[in-house]
């Protein structure tokens, strides 16, 4: 009987040691028109939403970005109108990067005011944006399967031959993105290698945790956790209930912040 009491003891301590992460939701922000991307800013310890508002190919002129809390009050709803179909956000200076469509528009943070915005050229649908510590951004057209890099307000084609490419993070030297169903880590010198494979309905939104870990989302109902020998876990299936868009996360809480686009929301979830 001991015996197998210690046998059951040891089973349950490697299991909670080797276990896969979970997550447990703790609110959800309502009435938010077709939120696609969530941002935590460090600065002043808030949440930027983009809202499509309608469709997300559309020059509508119907979308914008909100500002919640962290506890997911609505701090300002509509702290910026006037876009289209805004999608990625990245910060760099004080100042946010919002890819709307073709063009790239660059916000003031503290005014709120759009001081300037940036058509690329060629693009179909920017979709999301990171950028390096150096002020350099990156930007991924989906539809044209490209990423671009921008240099003082100057964007080009950084690579092609990256379908479906969505989500992108510079992080550690490298710039990460999700292209299709694969995560690929691109060094300085534009090589590629694939850092894991095998997302289901290809990845959208990217975030690091650190030691070479990720979260990934499908935009479809799917939430994975990317360990660093590039196996990775399936967190979340919602697959007919909600969206899982470009996420956003709170390192110094372990906070996951998902847009679910179509249900008009955001929801929170704690990693553990």
């Amino acid at each position: 009987m001991k015996r197998l009491l210690f046998i059951a003891l040891g089973a349950s301590l490697m299991s909670a040691a080797f276990g896969q992460r979970q997550l447990t939701e703790l609110w959800e922000t309502k009435d938010l028109p077709t939120p696609e991307s969530v941002l935590f800013s460090p600065s002043n310890n808030v949440l930027y939403v983009s809202l499509i508002d309608g469709d997300a190919m559309g020059k509508d002129g119907k979308g914008g970005v909100a500002i919640l809390n962290m506890d997911g009050s609505i701090k300002a709803k509509d702290w910026i109108t006037g876009m289209d179909a805004p999608k990625g956000l990245a910060l760099y200076d004080d100042i946010l990067y919002v890819a709307d469509i073709t063009s790239v528009s660059k916000i003031d943070m503290v005014t709120g005011n759009e001081i300037d915005k940036i058509e690329f050229p060629g693009a179909v649908m920017l979709n999301d944006v990171t950028i390096d510590n150096n002020g350099v951004v990156y930007v991924s057209d989906t539809r044209a399967g490209k990423i671009y890099q921008m240099r003082n307000n100057k964007p080009e084609v950084y690579l092609e031959n990256t379908p479906s490419v969505n989500g992108l993070k510079f992080t550690n030297g490298n710039l990460y993105a999700l292209v299709g169903p694969e995560l690929w880590k691109i060094d300085k010198n534009k090589k590629s290698t694939i850092v894991a494979k095998g997302f289901e309905l290809g990845g959208d939104g990217l975030e690091p945790l650190g030691k070479n870990e990720f979260l990934v989302t499908c935009w479809g109902g799917l939430v994975y956790h990317v360990k660093a020998d590039g196996s990775f876990d399936k967190l979340m299936d919602v697959r007919g209930k909600m969206n899982t868009a470009d996420l956003g996360f709170h390192p110094q809480t372990n906070t996951v912040y998902i847009p679910t686009f179509n249900n008009n929301s955001v929801k929170a979830f704690k990693l553990k």
